[in-house]
Order: C-alpha cells, then structure tokens, then sequence
C-alpha cells in the first residue's frame, strides 16, 4: 500500500510538472513574461478601470439633477455626511469651510479644499455609500454629485451634471495647489551608535477613523 501511494505521488508531480511546462510553452515567446498567470480579458479591464480625470475622460454617459440628487443624497449619504454636508459626529463634513484653509484649523471640504469635480464624482462611484460602495448607478452617481456641488454653492439649483459639461464645473480651490518640486531626501541609514528598538516607545495609535456605531442595531440616537 506504501509503494502505491509513493508511486502515484509521483505520478501527479509528473502529471503538474509536464502541466506546468505546458503553460511556460504557450508564453514563451512573450518577452518579459514568466509563464504565469494570463492576459487579462477587455471585459477584467473594464472592471478595473472606473477613474475619472479632471478633464471628464473616464466617466461614463448619464446625468443626473440637483433635485433627484437630493433625495438620494437624504436616503443614502445624510445619515453620516449630515442633511446639509454638515457631518454627523466625526464623519466627513463636505460642505462650508470657505475661507478656512490660512487658519489654524483649516476645515477642507468639497468646495474649500477639492481642486477637481472629478474627485467628487470618482470618490462616489468608487467607494459609496459606505455601506454598499459601487452600487449606485451613473445617473445616481452625476445626480449625489450635482447635489453636493450645490451645497458648496458651486452650482445652481436646477443644475443637471453629465458628461457633456462636466468639464465646465470650476472648483473655489482649482488654483490652491501646485506641484512639488523638492528633490527627494532619504534619511541617511543608521550604521553605529545607532538607537535601541526596545527604547522607543508609542505614545499615542489612531483608532476609530471610521466610526461605525451609530450603524449599529438598537444605537442610541444622538
């Protein structure tokens, strides 16, 4: 019983490693390529590529309205980013803060502090809400859009978003930013007299960045 189990052990390395050349064949005269894995299909890549510029390339057609954003917004944002973008407890505030950013306390929201509608528009798509991300669709996506953008007063209240005048959306903050130019500096690598780990103490974590209670059955109301 031994001798057979050994043997037809070695039957499926053979078996995997005769496989295994097989895969290495089909792509081996892909330079660069390592026989693993495969080509990723149009439909894969599609799936994956959901940013949006700030020149409106990558989003999809659609549009959606102030009004329809509202109501969407109240059933799938408010409860965390508060009725008017005020933010409920220690979640996001995306509204106000103009004229904050040369204070001590900059409040950085959408219309203070975001360069780009784009950035608007992707954050949603991709990561809300919080609890469903990348359920909405794009006409909801263009309407919560268009919503928060008139909290900011950035847009009237019968605005429409789409991708036609996506673009057109200039952001209070557009010209606050500029690139970095400063070479990059690497702390020189420790070599004698060098600090003792177990010296080094934390003195303080961040904890809680995203709190979840009041999602919570039966959480209190605040």
């Amino acid at each position: 019983m031994y001798n057979l189990a050994k043997n037809y052990f070695k039957i499926l390395v053979l078996m995997s490693a005769a496989q295994g050349l097989l895969i290495s064949a089909a792509y081996a005269e892909t330079e660069g390529h390592y026989g693993l894995g495969r080509i990723a299909t149009q439909e894969e890549i599609a799936g994956w590529d959901i940013d949006v510029r700030p020149d409106g390339l990558g989003l999809p057609a659609g549009s959606g309205s102030v009004a329809d954003g509202e109501g969407l917004y109240e059933g799938k944002c408010a409860s965390c980013h508060g009725s008017f973008g005020e933010g409920e407890g220690r979640w996001p505030i995306l509204a106000g803060g103009f004229g904050t950013l040369s204070e001590g306390r900059p409040e950085k929201t959408v219309g203070s502090y975001w360069p780009y509608a784009s950035t608007l528009y992707d954050y949603i798509n991709r990561a809300m809400p919080f609890t469903a991300p990348q359920s909405l669709t794009p006409n909801e996506t263009y309407a919560i859009t268009a919503y928060v953008l008139y909290l900011n007063e950035i847009v009237d209240e019968d605005f429409v978003l789409s991708k036609g005048n996506f673009s057109t959306v200039v952001m209070p903050n557009a010209e606050g930013f500029f690139e970095d130019d400063r070479p990059d500096v690497r702390n020189p690598t420790c070599m004698k007299n060098c600090k003792d780990p177990s010296s080094i103490k934390v003195t303080s974590t961040i904890a809680g960045v995203t709190p979840t209670e009041h999602m919570e059955e039966n959480a209190p109301i605040e």
